[in-house]
């Protein structure tokens, strides 16, 4: 079970909102959140209700600043929603597809991958369906840039430009990244 807890300001002050699960609109509890700590599990959090537009994973640690935050690599200011990331225990496979609706090129991935284009000779990754456990795909080499959850089964990848590039499955499109534990490494 996950913990997060959201504060309206800088440094845990001001009011706050504790959450255990998937929150699509944290508008009725504050009125933005600028911190926030997660005491356990791992939770993706979104610039908008109902867990759309950019969005960021989060593991267990402190927060204390939204701006210290997109230095990080978070692409916005403000969170309006979250979701827990369950804990998985078991294998990880997902395959990608070089074009849209699982065409061209497919490799099955059962690890990270920080750069599909160097490991399987893919030049785009515009496609994917994910089979077992939890993944991130993040838009550059080496776990950078944007990064997105992707769904059970999900094409079309065009919130990476051109495709993701790798993948962490401890949480990654030029990469790629599954993800296990809370306790998992994940590039920040």
């Amino acid at each position: 079970m996950g913990k997060i807890i959201f504060y309206e300001e800088r440094n845990f002050q001001g009011r706050s909102y504790e959450c255990m699960s998937d929150c699509s609109d944290m508008s009725s509890y504050l009125s933005r959140c600028q911190s926030c700590r997660v005491e356990s599990g791992c939770f993706m959090v979104y610039e908008r209700p109902n867990f759309m537009g950019m969005q960021f994973f989060l593991r267990r640690g402190e927060y204390h600043d939204m701006q210290r935050m997109m230095s990080m690599g978070m692409m916005f200011d403000n969170i309006r929603s979250c979701r827990m990331i369950p804990f998985h225990r078991g294998q990880f496979r997902m395959r990608i597809y070089e074009r849209e609706n699982f065409g061209g090129q497919m490799n099955e991935l059962m690890d990270d991958c920080d750069n599909i284009m160097e490991r399987y000779r893919m030049n785009d990754c515009m496609s994917c369906n994910v089979m077992d456990g939890h993944w991130l795909m993040y838009e550059q080499p080496q776990y950078r840039g944007r990064s997105g959850r992707p769904s059970r089964c999900r094409t079309g990848i065009r919130s990476y430009g051109s495709g993701p590039s790798c993948c962490h499955s401890r949480p990654s499109a030029r990469a790629f990244d599954h993800q296990s534990s809370p306790s998992h490494r994940f590039s920040s």
